[in-house]
């Protein structure tokens, strides 16, 4: 990544700085921040923006509201923050309102401010030209931080790096060190290299099958969009989620890996309910026996005991993707022991995404794993080999930059 330049290779010495940050923070529903990975990630790079005698407009989104709504409010993001930097973090009431503006030209050395919630002015998910400016004349410098949100062209991401000369624009070292360490995975994995995918969907993690396939040398299919694949295969599936229109791009998946001599693992046992609910009657059945009308919620006993033994001897294993519905106590067993199997392997564990990284952490396995990327949807597109528009905008056109 010769060309996207870190903040250290920046004079950013005195200067106000505009960080992106992602406080895309889980809540409860009193408004209480349930993880607080994220924010704490930001941490180093603030850090060393106030150790340069710099003052700090920080800015996020949370959520998805549709225009402005206290419950996605930043606020709760401001007292953590607080806490975490035992000074006070001044909060705007709005993103580009008078209120930011006259609080970000107030700003004093060693001052921190918090814009609220980006998505709060409707331009930022449209990555609007005229809102990037007005955050961009806010500050001198612009840094991007956020991980999590590079695969997306929105305002704060893509479009405000125009407003910055190649001087004053970098990565900080969250964004760093997530994109250095995805890039070397895939190059230089020690071997046998293991993918663990799931999550609801094939379609989202289409590309990223096909571009692991010669990669690694198993890979494990769990959650929803196992569904699809044991279709693909014949099985009956009841009512469980599957994407019809892609059963054929799974059989050639099943087909590319056999060529390959990728082992290439599904189910062999479900958790069935009759309802997608947590009251709903439940029992474990084979995957060639799952009742009619029934839906498949998570894996088996079985298949925790085959996902297991194929990830024994395993150097390095990616896990993107839950093997549940986790977010259910009934129907979190499943991940929660692939978390376990996953943390105790003696392996690189590289875990990528929100879902599987709170999987991580509800089973209580977060300091286990080598390294646990921010980003789902950003990790994956790292993955297919896609340039991501956040990383794109920070390069400089000269490519004598010494990173």
């Amino acid at each position: 990544m010769s060309s996207v330049k870190s903040i250290r290779d920046i004079d950013i010495s005195g200067k106000k700085i505009f960080i992106r940050c992602d406080f895309n923070v889980p809540m409860d529903e009193f408004l209480n921040i349930t993880d607080d990975r994220r924010i704490r990630s930001a941490i180093p790079t603030i850090k060393y923006c106030l150790d340069n005698n710099c003052s700090v407009i920080l800015a996020s989104h949370l959520g998805r509201p549709k225009g402005i709504d206290g419950k996605f409010s930043l606020k709760p993001v401001a007292k953590r923050l607080s806490r975490l930097f035992d000074r006070d973090v001044i909060m705007a009431s709005d993103v580009v309102g008078q209120d930011a503006k006259t609080k970000a030209a107030n700003l004093k050395i060693g001052d921190v401010l918090l814009l609220e919630n980006l998505r709060f002015e409707n331009g930022e998910t449209k990555n609007d030209e005229n809102l990037a400016k007005e955050l961009a004349s806010l500050a001198d410098i612009y840094i991007n931080d956020a991980f999590g949100v590079c695969h997306r062209a929105h305002s704060s991401v893509e479009a405000i790096a125009r407003f910055f000369p190649d001087s004053a624009k970098a990565a900080g070292f969250l964004l760093q060190k997530e994109i250095e360490f995805s890039q070397n995975l895939l190059k230089k994995p020690t071997r046998p290299f293991v993918a663990v995918v799931g999550g609801s969907k094939v379609s989202g993690k289409l590309q990223a099958l096909n571009n692991l396939l010669p990669r690694v040398d198993k890979i494990i299919v769990g959650g929803g969009m196992a569904f699809t694949f044991l279709k693909a295969r014949g099985y009956d599936v009841g009512n469980s989620l599957v994407e019809d229109d892609l059963i054929e791009e799974a059989n050639k998946i099943i087909q590319k890996a056999k060529e390959l001599k990728v082992k290439f693992y599904l189910p062999v046992d479900i958790l069935a309910a009759q309802t997608f609910s947590a009251d709903s009657a439940v029992k474990f059945v084979t995957t060639q026996e799952i009742p009619g009308g029934w839906i498949g919620l998570d894996i088996g006993p079985a298949s925790v005991k085959v996902f297991k033994e194929a990830l024994s001897d395993a150097q390095t294993i990616l896990w993107n993707g839950p093997m549940g519905v986790f977010e259910i106590d009934k129907f979190s067993k499943g991940s929660i022991k692939i978390s376990h199997a996953i943390a105790e392997a003696h392996a690189t564990t590289v875990v990528g995404g929100g879902d599987t990284a709170d999987v991580v952490n509800r089973a209580g396995d977060a300091d286990e794993m080598t390294f646990i990327s921010t980003g789902g949807g950003a990790s994956l597109e790292l993955i297919e080999g896609k340039e991501l528009p956040g990383v794109k905008a920070l390069r400089v056109k000269d490519d004598d930059s010494s990173s």
